[in-house]
């Protein structure tokens, strides 16, 4: 699978050692997840996502160089969690998708996210491009989100100058 070590190299090379941060300090945080395969039902707005890692990478912007990684499992609760959950505000996605052969991008809205025995399944609105009806090698780069003490956030371009997530 290619596009597992694409991201994560991706997502290390930000990794620097962190000095002791202030409560005052923010971060901007993205998240990238990948998996195998996909397939896509345009009746649902149905994007399955077929053997996820179990693993969602997070990294930040400049200048904190932030990186990190959790478990998709624990990914999932942020659209339900908090006042400024992905409930209130679905996140836009940038997918990476080989379609026999060829790299397909489509930009999503992403909702409705279910985790069921390695597969990880989200309604989605197509923003822009067009969705394979099946494609390999998938990266999913899920925009920021911003909630205090966690990497969770309000997504949108809208909304830019909310977009921090206070760590310690």
């Amino acid at each position: 699978m290619l596009a597992a070590p694409l991201a994560f190299a991706a997502a290390s090379s930000l990794a620097r050692p962190l000095a002791a941060a202030q409560d005052s300090e923010t971060a901007d945080f993205l998240f990238v997840q990948t998996a195998d395969s996909m397939a896509y039902a345009a009746d649902a707005n149905r994007l399955t996502l077929h053997d996820i890692s179990p693993v969602t990478l997070f990294f930040s912007d400049r200048p904190e160089r932030i990186a990190g990684n959790m478990s998709t499992s624990k990914f999932i609760p942020f659209w339900s969690e908090g006042k400024n959950s992905f409930l209130m505000d679905p996140p836009n996605a940038d997918l990476s998708i080989m379609e026999d052969g060829v790299l397909r991008q489509t930009v999503v809205v992403l909702s409705d996210p279910v985790l069921d025995n390695g597969d990880l399944h989200y309604t989605v609105k197509i923003i822009d491009g067009d969705m394979p009806v099946m494609g390999e090698e998938v990266s999913i780069f899920i925009d920021i989100i911003g909630m205090p003490l966690t990497p969770v956030s309000i997504a949108g371009v809208r909304r830019r100058e909310f977009r921090r997530a206070v760590y310690r």
